[in-house]
């Protein structure tokens, strides 16, 4: 693709950056066969292809609108078009230059902005949101439908692990997780310790710095990240192994650490030796799934799971069959659904942003699992987790649960 970029954006990072991506693109519309809002809404300017060509017209000097900015908006960030990109095109990185670009030439009514200050100033902040979901879940009758179905009844956390082994490595408690999903870093911890293996918690860690990166706030997300930089560096300098995520969100957005701080002098190498060692609780499983298939000596036949990957962790992780395997290798009978490439819908902060566009595809992505006739779900992060447990009765956990209970069984 020839670009001409105006004066204003030539050597500069996001222009040179963009620029880069930009040529890469060869316009064979592969991206639009996969895109989930092409796929509903038919319009070019909803798949990747005609979204690159609004960027490009920014990029080049065209004036932003409205009608730009929408388009943008319904982007669920899914990256399935890079799955399926035969040019390697970072739509994804293109796209996150792209809003902010747009953000600044494009006032937003009133009521966006309000709604998008809350969920970057709220949701990043644990002690601001445990209480507002403490208080939401006693307000649930009252509450808009859209915040009702986020609001879902307290999961039981389950018991802490034991402590003390030689072997340490971090795990990131997240922003929304602890109070969303209490149980799923103490299963992973649960597990770590059968193997000999201590997950330890940075307390000043929070959010990975998605929430507000990917709404356009680009200076507020960096700055979540050299938080978690900072408050991670003493552990791994004392030598924790790895940092294990359990949110394939977080964990998308960790890895690219390393490239999003590249330009900060004093977080450049750090972020990098981050990024390396970040890694999805899959990845940590394979490593040990001989001593793990060893403890789990007994196992009796389960109902059938639905396994949903999320986007996060099959599109901008590249990390694909790894959980499915795992399960099949410890006995369940592991399904995945049809069309199990296409987002559920939930795409962070976007179910809130876009409710309608995003009931469309989670229900789309329910009736695909039930017709696996599984008697649950499983997924890998907990945005998923809770958006398709808001139109199903049947039971969504996260994948790290199900191995948890299975292990019980054993010491019972």
């Amino acid at each position: 693709m020839q670009t001409n970029l105006a004066e204003q954006y030539k050597n500069t990072a996001d222009g040179d950056e963009a620029e880069a991506i930009l040529r890469a693109c060869v316009h064979c519309g592969f991206c639009t066969a996969t895109c989930p809002t092409y796929q509903l809404l038919g319009d070019e300017l909803d798949g990747p292809r005609g979204r690159i060509y609004l960027i490009k017209q920014v990029l080049e000097g065209h004036a932003a609108t409205a009608r730009t900015q929408l388009h943008l908006d319904r982007c669920l960030s899914c990256r399935n078009c890079e799955s399926t990109c035969p040019s390697g095109v970072q739509y994804g990185r293109l796209l996150d230059i792209g809003r902010k670009l747009v953000e600044r030439q494009v006032p937003r009514p009133a009521r966006q902005r309000y709604q998008r200050l809350l969920l970057k100033e709220a949701l990043p902040r644990a002690w601001l949101f445990r209480p507002a979901m403490k208080a939401g879940r006693l307000a649930r009758p009252l509450l808009p439908a859209v915040l009702k179905e986020k609001v879902q009844p307290l999961p039981a956390a389950g018991t802490l692990a034991r402590g003390g082994q030689a072997r340490k490595m971090l795990v990131l408690d997240g922003c929304v997780q602890p109070e969303m999903g209490p149980n799923i870093n103490r299963a992973a911890a649960r597990i770590l310790a059968a193997l000999d293996v201590e997950l330890v918690a940075a307390p000043r860690a929070g959010c990975c710095g998605a929430i507000r990166y990917h709404l356009a706030d680009h200076d507020g997300g960096l700055d979540d990240m050299r938080r978690n930089i900072d408050a991670w560096w003493p552990l791994l300098e004392a030598g924790a192994e790895a940092i294990v995520m359990t949110a394939s969100g977080c964990g998308a957005t960790v890895k690219e650490y390393g490239h999003l701080l590249r330009h900060d002098a004093a977080y450049a190498a750090k972020a990098q030796r981050v990024s390396e060692l970040t890694r999805d609780i899959s990845e940590i499983l394979c490593d040990e799934q001989a001593a793990l298939l060893a403890l789990l000596k007994q196992r009796p036949p389960s109902e059938p799971v639905a396994f949903h990957p999320p986007c996060t962790l099959q599109h901008a992780q590249r990390i694909r069959g790894k959980v499915e395997q795992m399960l099949r290798d410890a006995g369940v009978d592991v399904r995945l659904c049809a069309d199990s490439h296409l987002c559920c819908g939930s795409a962070g902060t976007y179910s809130l942003l876009q409710p309608e566009l995003s009931h469309r595809l989670r229900d789309n992505k329910l009736s695909a699992l039930h017709a696996t006739g599984a008697s649950s779900i499983v997924s890998a992060n907990i945005g998923c987790q809770s958006h398709l447990q808001s139109g199903t009765s049947l039971p969504v956990g996260h994948w790290i649960e199900l191995i948890d209970r299975m292990l019980a069984m054993q010491q019972d």
